[in-house]
């Protein structure tokens, strides 16, 4: 029994070990992800394949369905489980297709990540800068990175220049239903429209 508590203590001491080496530091995922971006911009991609290329991306570092859920605020208690489902795919869609084809006008786009901030186990933010060019300004970006399982952090927000991208998204979505008496149907006929 004694050499058995050994092994499972062994075991633990090593599994222990091995969640630490395969953990990803918020920083260093944030600019993994960004250089990613930056190749997939660059000039030796046609426009078509800048975007799919964008799209893979986000898919595999941003959590879209988190932020589908954000950006729906109170509304999600006033829906029916299919109108959720219904909901998270035309989100998803829409945040894909907006996502990918406006990053897709920029040329290799330099981002510095510069230092990170711990707000609690499940949230960090990474704090980088936007390079300046004779054609843009230099431009502050916050990223708010979920870290809930430190061995796959995902992007739940962008802070540029203060300004949140999900809060502003989530008051656009607000405004189109309140507009609407109320009607759920108003947002899923707007994202559909965007998603032609």
């Amino acid at each position: 029994m004694k050499n058995f508590l050994t092994f499972v203590t062994f075991l633990i001491i090593i599994f222990s070990s091995i969640s630490k080496v395969y953990s990803i530091e918020p920083d260093i995922f944030v600019q993994s992800t960004v250089n990613r971006a930056s190749e997939a911009l660059s000039n030796q991609f046609s426009k078509e394949e800048k975007i799919e290329k964008l799209k893979k991306i986000a898919s595999e570092t941003v959590d879209i369905k988190g932020i589908s859920f954000y950006t729906l605020g109170s509304h999600r208690k006033n829906i029916t489980d299919n109108q959720l489902k219904q909901y998270e795919t035309l989100f998803k869609e829409y945040f894909l297709k907006s996502f990918s084809s406006r990053l897709a006008e920029y040329s290799n786009p330099e981002i510095e990540v510069t230092s990170k901030k711990e707000l609690n186990k499940n949230y960090t933010i990474v704090f980088s800068t936007l390079v300046s060019t004779e054609q843009r300004p230099e431009v502050k970006i916050n990223w708010r990175i979920y870290t809930k399982d430190p061995e796959s952090p995902l992007i739940r927000d962008l802070i540029i220049e203060g300004l949140s991208l999900a809060r502003t998204q989530k008051e656009e979505f607000s405004s189109i239903i309140q507009s609407n008496d109320g009607d759920i149907n108003a947002l899923f006929e707007t994202l559909k429209n965007f998603n032609k």
